[in-house]
């Protein structure tokens, strides 16, 4: 992008997304291919489905609440707000909402994120 762009989200509506979380995507354009924005939201007791992003960085940024985080091999790790969770293309992810409050995170994705690049390896 050449120009700035300011992008009022207040009427943004959150969407249920397959893998078990429910989506706001704050910015997500074919204008900006370097980046997307998305606030997602986990039901208590939740764990989203096993997936990876082909060709495509995933940050979460923990917001509200506490999870239980797997990334790739290492051992389920405990988030709570103020944590960033860096996960690298074609890496595992899954994260389970393990208090009684929603867990609200960003993820943000670098390129942007595209349905395509999603694959779930939930078995």
């Amino acid at each position: 992008m050449k120009e700035p762009v300011i992008a009022h989200n207040r009427d943004m509506q959150e969407f249920y997304f397959e893998e078990r979380c429910h989506l706001t995507e704050w910015w997500n354009s074919a204008k900006d291919e370097d980046a997307s924005i998305a606030r997602a939201r986990v039901e208590p007791s939740v764990t989203t489905r096993l997936h990876r992003l082909e060709g495509i960085t995933e940050r979460y940024v923990i917001l509200e609440g506490q999870a239980m985080v797997r990334v790739g091999t290492q051992p389920p790790t405990t988030v709570a707000p103020g944590d960033v969770v860096i996960i690298p293309p074609g890496v595992a992810q899954q994260i389970s909402n393990t208090e009684d409050t929603d867990l609200v995170f960003l993820a943000i994705c670098t390129p942007r994120f595209t349905e395509k690049a999603y694959e779930d390896i939930d078995t």
